[in-house]
């Protein structure tokens, strides 16, 4: 592993970058508003990164995109990169099968198994590229090659932004997860003030972050903060919070937050006003209903990109930095260079990513134009 200066993905996509709002960082492209009638979506739901929709509008989008560069130019294929089998794969998928076009996705994941990659042909001319080294994006190019399948100007590269771009899967990423943890902590301390119980809160949190309660919270992290805020006001215990989930009587998040609603009365004072807003989100739909948790997010992401100092060593920086994967930014500059539209995704919310107007007016950045480091092999 070596150290290839500082950059930021930037660099490589531009703006033409989207949050999970679906509104394009690039102001010559539409936003999801200006795009709905055209594409006769529902009004006030934000599609996710897993369904049909959100294909639709991406595809959409990379059409606006590579015609402000190379009007009357059409798009023939795709190129996905990004980390995990099933959420980047259907992305993958629909984003083919909407756009009508053949694609080849890069799965990648640094494991300690000896390095292997598996190829998966689908339907469609679709192909699965599962490396379990980010180093195998370096044979890509010629596996492209060999099957016929041009990297030019005719060719759409999706890049996921988080745990691909930086903060690569397997190497980097638990960096990243530091960061949502310190926020929720950070968040919920704050309001809970002298009642809070640092302790108490990690048990909480930990717990409701297996694979078991995602059902309940849908691994949606705004709600998973909420509940923890909601268990250190001492209105419900841990204990039987699982038990009420695990016995199915307690379905789902929105049944939760309605119960709480319900003795919303026996809340203090701030924190029913803090339950209000977010309740009256969650019934409008909004899928990051927790905004003062994810501004915190924001906060500690942006302050652990860049953070160390140039000579620190490399196992320093993946240990407590959130770097840049120089294998994706290496491929993405030479296929840009070739003529390639490249177009970046992230499924963080847009309040996690951008910084708000105060912190704008201090120099602060979204994360895809903050510097870090770029490590790779």
């Amino acid at each position: 592993m070596k150290v290839y200066g500082r950059t930021s993905v930037h660099e490589f996509l531009g703006d033409l970058v989207v949050y999970r709002n679906l509104v394009p960082l690039d102001r010559r492209l539409p936003p999801l508003a200006e795009i709905r009638p055209r594409l006769r979506l529902p009004e006030g739901v934000i599609p996710r990164k897993s369904e049909l929709a959100y294909a639709r509008v991406i595809v959409h989008l990379l059409r606006q995109a590579r015609a402000l560069d190379a009007p009357g130019t059409p798009i023939e294929r795709l190129v996905y990169l990004g980390d995990t089998r099933l959420n980047d794969g259907t992305a993958f998928a629909n984003i083919c099968r909407a756009g009508g076009w053949p694609g080849l996705a890069f799965i990648g994941a640094e494991r300690d198994d000896p390095a292997r990659v598996e190829v998966v042909e689908q339907e469609g001319g679709m192909t699965l590229y599962l490396a379990n080294r980010w180093a195998a994006l370096a044979d890509l190019d010629r596996f492209c090659r060999e099957r016929g399948f041009p990297l030019d100007e005719r060719t759409a590269v999706i890049v996921d932004l988080d745990k691909t771009a930086f903060g690569a899967r397997g190497r980097n990423d638990h960096v990243i997860n530091q960061a949502r943890v310190e926020a929720v902590h950070r968040t919920v301390g704050d309001l809970l003030g002298e009642d809070f119980d640092p302790e108490g809160f990690r048990s909480a949190y930990d717990r409701l972050n297996q694979t078991e309660f995602h059902p309940f919270t849908t691994d949606n992290q705004d709600y998973v903060a909420y509940i923890c805020l909601i268990l250190g006001s001492g209105l419900y215990s841990l204990e039987s919070l699982v038990v009420e989930v695990r016995a199915g009587r307690l379905a789902s998040f929105e049944q939760f937050i309605a119960e709480v609603d319900d003795r919303a009365a026996e809340l203090p004072a701030d924190l029913r006003t803090i339950h209000r807003r977010i309740y009256a989100r969650v019934r409008q739909g909004d899928p990051t209903p927790f905004k003062a948790f994810r501004y915190n997010e924001y906060r500690a992401t942006i302050e652990r990109m860049g953070c160390l100092d140039d000579d620190a060593p490399v196992a320093e920086l993946l240990e407590k930095e959130i770097v840049i994967t120089q294998e994706v930014r290496e491929v993405a500059l030479a296929w840009r260079e070739q003529g390639a539209l490249l177009f970046g995704l992230s499924d963080k919310p847009d309040e996690a990513s951008t910084p708000t107007d105060d912190l704008v007016a201090l120099g602060y950045r979204p994360i895809h134009r903050a510097e870090t480091h770029a490590v790779g092999g």
